[in-house]
């Protein structure tokens, strides 16, 4: 029986991202992504002007819908919130459908290079604090890592003294574990490689069973949707029963061709990366 992941995400015509990412990843990974959009959006909002209609009103229906049809899901991988009213109603979700045997991977979109985005106020810091305490698995990036935590962005060590930034990384992770989250991965850990000087950027794990860095050659600049592309194999890799390792190499080496690629050819940072040519890489083994 194919596996099942609700994914509640914004969805955007135009920017490879969020539900776009997901739907096409777990595609390929031999998962049924089934969509509850937080938002509809003609185009990710790193663009100049865009239009979003907000979906708040009609979760509800989603979660009263599917619990008629009494479907069970393997997993819930949350995403994008526009409000805090989004997350009581992830919290209702959860109360319905998050099950001994379904695993919550949420992706704590909150911020990014030290700054919040806009419509976060210390409310949904609070909400998104519970969410992730209740989660299998969260992937923040640094900043999220830092308002899940409590930490001031500005008080991390620089790039250019890895070990120190990673240890410090890895500590606040580990006290996000003793919160609550089962598992993290921090995302997008920018650093210079002392042996040979080359920028790098990590993905750091812990879990009860496994840590560890898995690092790629940085290829610099921010394209929309790689953060979702990440999460995303990572909650296709649970569904199948991948280690985290694994799921947390799969995700960085899927990542790096397309980025690599995406840079060639000059693709607009807002367009997203070029990742449909590489779905290749998370099919099933035979």
């Amino acid at each position: 029986m194919t596996k099942k992941i609700a994914v509640i995400n914004d969805l955007s015509g135009f920017g490879r991202c969020s539900l776009t990412a997901a739907i096409s990843v777990l595609s390929a990974m031999g998962v049924q992504a089934c969509p509850l959009p937080t938002a509809l959006l003609t185009a990710q909002t790193g663009y100049p002007s865009y239009y979003c209609d907000d979906y708040t009103d009609k979760m509800e229906h989603y979660r009263r819908e599917w619990n008629k049809m009494q479907v069970n899901f393997t997993g819930i991988y949350t995403g994008y919130v526009a409000n805090e009213r989004q997350i009581h109603e992830i919290f209702s979700f959860l109360d319905t459908f998050y099950q001994k045997e379904t695993f919550l991977l949420v992706d704590p979109v909150m911020g990014d290079n030290g700054h919040t985005y806009g419509m976060y106020n210390d409310e949904l810091c609070r909400l998104m604090r519970l969410l992730a305490a209740k989660a299998d698995l969260i992937t923040p990036n640094l900043t999220e890592l830092c308002l899940l935590s409590g930490t001031d962005f500005h008080d991390l060590p620089e790039s250019g003294k890895p070990q120190a930034l990673l240890d410090t990384v890895r500590e606040m992770a580990q006290a996000l574990c003793e919160k609550g989250t089962k598992s993290v991965v921090v995302t997008g850990i920018h650093f210079q490689d002392l042996a040979d000087g080359s920028k790098k950027i990590g993905n750091l794990y812990v879990s009860p069973l496994e840590s560890g860095l898995a690092s790629f050659p940085d290829m610099e600049g921010s394209f929309s949707g790689t953060g979702d592309l990440f999460a995303s194999v990572l909650a296709g890799g649970y569904a199948r029963g991948d280690s985290l390792s694994q799921a947390v190499l799969l995700a960085g080496s899927f990542l790096e061709d397309a980025l690599r690629d995406s840079v060639r050819e000059g693709i607009p940072y807002n367009d997203g990366v070029n990742f449909e040519k590489y779905l290749y890489y998370l099919l099933p083994k035979q």
